[in-house]
């Protein structure tokens, strides 16, 4: 969430930046509400003041033994208007904490400014695309014969959108999880294994609500109301609400398996069929908090970490600096890491990585202190790492023999207890 303070200094320098994001922000409502909020604490303040005189004069009555009947009244009547201010300033603090909300993060100097996705700007790319010399197939013409998920049930059980793994299929994807897991433990991440339902304030305080309120998935319980996290990342940044870290502990690196559940597989158009788009999906997610001046740093071994993945599983990939218009919401800056997919000729993002400066610290009160000094927000990232279903896709399709047959890379062997390769049946 964006200071007010910010907001009040330069409004309009500060409305063009968030347009690049969303064209629809406009400030002026906001900010004619804080105005309204600081009326209303001046005029509370002041008669306030005006009670707490009469307070003392009543007080100076009763010690000289002077009647004070007419003050007492003044008194209870000036305390009514202050209670009444109170609670009109507290609904429109609401009010107000709602619309800052709904603004995104500021995007980063240098970001490119474009509405348009096309337009992100490709970084790094690592290995090359695979040429075929057969007619390949999908993952989904793959496991035609190779059986490794079943579509066709899971949908008796849940809908269109539900994956469901079996056989080597989910062994599969369990030794691409325990994987990535190991790496990012290898390179300093803490390993955490957090909950996958989680509170609307928690929900808050990630940025995910109230902006992405339609997209999620909620228990239909009154006396309970609990989010299905949409990524660890939610209950990652969670985990430290209105808590100080001393600079010495920062930075903390966090690493994360969760299932991901998100209301977006119904568009899914013919070429995302599969697990290209689902309403659940496994995913390894980097957190991190860290000083101001961590953060670029931390930023870079996020995308490393990610990258080693990729490069251990020998997979073609490209590094996107996504333009204004293209970036998360709680984002400042934010590298997209797209595999390559033979059976949909195009990159798909499997990784996307963000330095979110101090936008989600600011809603969930994650502060830092330098020694003495009063405390300051902490800076957040985030980074998956990686979601395996569209890693699945591309491990079946880049890995394809003539026969149907799949070749499994060299690093995943020991999480299968050495089976090397799928095979259809003969």
């Amino acid at each position: 969430m964006l200071d007010i303070k910010l907001l009040r200094k330069d409004p309009t320098a500060i409305e063009i930046k968030l347009k690049t994001k969303d064209s629809s922000v406009n400030l002026a409502p906001l900010l004619a509400l804080d105005e309204k909020i600081r009326h209303l604490t001046l005029e509370a303040e002041q008669i306030q003041a005006k009670r707490n005189a009469l307070s003392k004069e009543i007080g100076e009555r009763k010690r000289t033994g002077t009647d004070a009947t007419e003050l007492l009244q003044d008194v209870a009547g000036l305390g009514s208007q202050v209670s009444q201010l109170n609670h009109e300033r507290t609904e429109l603090e609401k009010e107000l904490t709602h619309g800052l909300g709904c603004l995104p993060n500021i995007p980063a100097e240098g970001i490119k400014v474009s509405p348009d996705p096309k337009e992100n700007v490709c970084i790094k790319t690592w290995g090359e695309k695979k040429e075929f010399d057969f007619a390949f197939k999908n993952h989904v013409e793959l496991n035609e014969k190779l059986g490794l998920f079943d579509f066709k049930r899971a949908a008796k059980t849940s809908g269109s959108g539900w994956p469901a793994y079996c056989g080597l299929g989910a062994r599969l994807e369990w030794a691409l999880i325990n994987f990535m897991i190991d790496i990012h433990i290898e390179n300093g991440f803490e390993f955490w294994l957090p909950p996958h339902l989680i509170r609307p304030e928690t929900m808050f305080a990630s940025a995910q609500l109230p902006k992405f309120e339609s997209q999620l998935f909620k228990l239909k319980d009154d006396d309970y109301p609990l989010y299905l996290i949409p990524t660890s990342e939610t209950v990652l940044n969670g985990l430290h609400i209105d808590e100080i870290f001393s600079a010495e502990e920062l930075p903390k690196r966090y690493a994360a398996y969760t299932p991901c559940f998100r209301r977006e597989a119904g568009a899914a158009g013919s070429q995302e069929r599969g697990l290209i788009r689902m309403h659940q999906f496994n995913k390894v997610e980097m957190f991190a908090f860290t000083l101001p001046e961590q953060s670029e740093a931390m930023f870079q071994q996020m995308i490393q970490s990610a990258e080693e993945i990729l490069q251990g599983l020998n997979l073609h990939y490209r590094n996107m600096l996504l333009v204004t218009g293209d970036m998360s919401f709680a984002a400042q800056k934010t590298v997209d890491i797209e595999v390559w997919l033979p059976g949909q000729n195009r990159y798909y993002e499997v990784s996307s990585i963000s330095d979110c400066g101090d936008f989600q610290a600011r809603r969930s009160l994650t502060r830092y202190r330098r020694k003495e000094d009063k405390p300051e927000l902490v800076h957040t990232l985030n980074g998956s790492g990686l979601a395996t279903s569209r890693l699945m896709v591309a491990l079946l399709e880049n890995n394809q023999r003539p026969d149907g047959s799949i070749e499994i890379p060299l690093v995943l062997h020991k999480y299968l207890n050495g089976v090397k390769e799928l095979c259809p049946p003969s």
